[in-house]
């Protein structure tokens, strides 16, 4: 028999994100995607919604003192693998998350730019995208944003076209200070979904994925969980961008919908049993 010899423990990833009980998004949706890629996820809330499937209803910010106190209590026990960033809640949680952050410049950082729910409902004011733009994106190793994110964390450049491409929306992005920009299509009118990887010197790696009929709760934040998963499970940038992008997907295949509003991606569809693994899409 083989001996294999585990770590003494699993990849650490600190989230920074708002809850949702309906299990959708925000916090419960990291910590299943992050603990579902083999990695421990810490998490330091940022604010508690009032949300289900459907949409937000209202958003509590937490005060910047415990958001930075949590966040400090956990790095100052347990080494971390990786930041992922999410749901911030208020300018001064911008702010406090920016300085705690700023002392692990080593430590790889995902940022899901929440400005609005899939609904619409508005997260994140003007102040707020400033704040991420000149706080947050220079010390941020890949930002995830869809493309309706890309253009409005841009809008406010001079010269700002009115519907400017994607590919210099990720630029701008860029000169604005992250290394690498993951720009998702799921709201373009294309017949498949194409996700863009940007770095410094252009387009890294661009993946199509078949377009599926559902409408999810939950899909960007799932997807930038994994990717800060599979970083802090040593993986290169464009490797952890694939996997997680085939993790996300089959997620969402494997979706279902447990209330009036939006499907909730399954994020332990490898978990089930086997005649329960045809995806609902396939099934007759």
């Amino acid at each position: 028999m083989i001996s294999v010899t585990m770590p003494d423990i699993p990849p650490i990833v600190l989230v920074f994100s708002a809850t949702d009980p309906s299990g959708g998004a925000g916090m419960q949706a990291d910590i299943l995607t992050i603990a579902s890629m083999g990695c421990h996820p810490l998490s330091v809330v940022t604010a508690v919604t009032v949300q289900d499937t459907g949409g937000v209803e209202d958003v509590l910010p937490m005060d910047a003192e415990w958001v930075a106190d949590q966040a400090r209590a956990v790095l100052e026990d347990m080494p971390v693998d990786a930041f992922k960033i999410g749901l911030l809640g208020s300018v001064e949680n911008i702010a406090a998350i920016a300085e705690v952050i700023s002392d692990y410049p080593d430590v790889p950082l995902v940022f899901d730019p929440i400005l609005a729910s899939g609904r619409g409902d508005e997260l994140a004011n003007e102040d707020m995208r400033d704040a991420m733009r000149e706080l947050l994106l220079p010390q941020t190793t890949i930002l995830t944003p869809n493309s309706i994110e890309a253009r409005r964390l841009i809008q406010d450049d001079e010269n700002d076209e009115d519907n400017p491409d994607l590919d210099e929306c990720a630029k701008r992005i860029i000169q604005l200070g992250c290394e690498y920009v993951l720009v998702t299509g799921t709201h373009e009118h294309t017949p498949k979904v194409i996700n863009t990887l940007y770095g410094a010197r252009g387009m890294v790696r661009n993946d199509n994925w078949p377009r599926l009929s559902g409408i999810y709760h939950g899909s960007g934040c799932t997807l930038a969980s994994a990717i800060a998963a599979l970083l802090a499970n040593g993986l290169p940038i464009e490797e952890a961008v694939k996997e997680a992008q085939e993790y996300t997907w089959q997620a969402l295949q494997y979706g279902f919908r447990p209330g009036m509003g939006q499907h909730i991606p399954d994020r332990l569809f490898w978990a089930r049993d086997e005649e329960d693994e045809e995806p609902p899409e396939t099934k007759h």
